[in-house]
């Protein structure tokens, strides 16, 4: 089948939406799903300073959501018509598979960074029957259609509104998975958050829905002022003793914090704004040498990376939508949709940082959320 899809030919140009075929249907265990939205992460922009690590041309997205429309069998698990989130590729054998913990899977980086499954040859190309790179993150969902393994599809309730949900899939996964699995934060609980982009805030409304006390802390007045709206205290970044400031908002110091920053300045002013054995992870990936200040993990403090907000995605984004369907996690406010041919302008409004959340919507308008 040929369909329309945003293709990133070089690491400088911009993307181009052209036709694209698929030369094989889902075979066992896999879905093909109509892409209703996609969002667009930092991480697929990444790709631009990847260093040639990233084979081009390829079609990125990887917070993809919309309808099943035809299963590799009939014991593939989704269903045809079911609306699913997809999330990021894991084994499904290795030890942290089988532990519950998919996000370190000892083939996430062949799954999802243009490795693929070996069993599932690149079926991908161009009109002209030019390769691409395989798919992205299982799904290389700037498109209107994606193949995907059934493992990262998640059903969802059809009454929500799929074209807005990708985002579920990993960077609102990230926050709030931070939050309500690695920190497993809840009332009473104190929590710093480094950072109010997309992973910053649905950290903030996890926070807020869990009942726990959160301090905001990023150098964007308007992101700042989300930060207030979904329950948090706002710090600008650049506020004087920024540490002893979140202490005495968070009663002696903040329990958790969650840094989305990869800034090593403010990484240790959140080591030193814990309380006695609080817990800071990164969720940015550091790109530059951490040198950490003497005294910062004195006193029980720790430091630890996570990945995908230590998810089960099927257990996970289930929990979201019934936070959302309660009105405790309000992550439409933090997107704007775009049609996937707009697909440059949604770029440049993330990396200036005018929008929050780009959707990119294939073959439709895109009207604001937020």
């Amino acid at each position: 089948m040929t369909f329309r899809a945003a293709v990133l030919r070089s690491y400088e140009a911009k993307f181009t939406v052209e036709d694209v075929r698929l030369n094989t249907g889902p075979t066992h265990g896999e879905l093909l799903v109509r892409i209703a939205g996609c969002g667009m992460c930092r991480t697929d922009l990444a790709v631009r300073r990847s260093a040639g690590r990233s084979p081009l041309p390829a079609v990125l997205g990887h917070e993809g959501a919309g309808t099943v429309v035809e299963t590799g069998g009939p014991d593939t698990g989704p269903r045809v018509g079911d609306h699913v989130v997809l999330s990021f590729d894991s084994c499904g054998q290795c030890r942290n598979c089988l532990r519950a913990a998919p996000a370190y899977c000892d083939s996430f980086a062949a799954l999802n960074l243009f490795g693929g499954r070996e069993e599932h040859p690149a079926r991908f190309t161009d009109a002209t029957g030019g390769a691409l790179a395989p798919r992205w993150f299982g799904q290389s969902s700037f498109a209107e259609y994606a193949l995907v393994p059934a493992r990262n599809a998640v059903v969802v309730d059809p009454a929500l509104p799929v074209e807005l949900l990708g985002p579920l899939g990993c960077g609102f996964l990230t926050g709030a998975g931070a939050i309500l699995n690695t920190f497993g934060a809840g009332p009473g609980d104190t929590v710093a958050v480094l950072g109010a982009g997309p992973v910053g805030l649905a950290a903030v409304m996890a926070a807020t829905a869990a009942g726990a006390v959160t301090v905001a802390v990023d150098r964007n007045p308007v992101r700042l002022a989300l930060a207030e709206r979904f329950g948090a205290t706002p710090l600008p970044a650049t506020t004087p003793a920024l540490p002893d400031r979140i202490r005495r908002l968070t009663d002696g110091g903040a329990r958790y914090a969650l840094d989305t920053t990869a800034s090593p300045h403010l990484i240790n002013d959140a080591l030193r704004a814990l309380r006695p054995t609080g817990h800071l992870a990164l969720a940015a990936r550091l790109h530059t040498p951490l040198s950490l200040e003497v005294g910062t993990l004195d006193r029980g403090r720790g430091i630890s990376h996570l990945c995908e907000g230590d998810a089960v995605p099927g257990v996970l984004i289930p929990r979201l939508t019934a936070l959302w369907q309660a009105g405790l996690f309000p992550f439409e406010q933090l997107i704007r949709t775009y049609p996937l041919a707009d697909i440059d302008r949604a770029e440049q409004d993330c990396e200036a940082g005018r929008v929050v959340k780009p959707v990119l919507l294939p073959d439709r308008t895109g009207h604001p959320h937020d």
